[in-house]
């Protein structure tokens, strides 16, 4: 995954801006205070899914270490 839950709304759709959508989607204000600290757990789940797919990204793209 590249979108992570310690990055914020705000800081996601600046770099990828068609994931406003599904910030709306899942009713989550676009704002500086990252998903971990603003999202319950169960919603970030399926958030953090949909927003990497929404992106191409998914575990199996990505390396450990980056």
């Amino acid at each position: 995954m590249v979108i992570q839950s310690n990055m914020s709304p705000e800081a996601v759709v600046n770099v990828w801006a068609d994931t406003r959508t599904i910030f709306e989607k899942f009713q989550v204000p676009i704002q500086t205070k990252t998903m971990q600290d603003t999202v319950d757990s169960e919603k970030l789940e399926d958030l953090l899914i949909e927003l990497n797919l929404s992106i191409g990204s998914s575990a199996v793209t990505c390396t450990a270490g980056g």
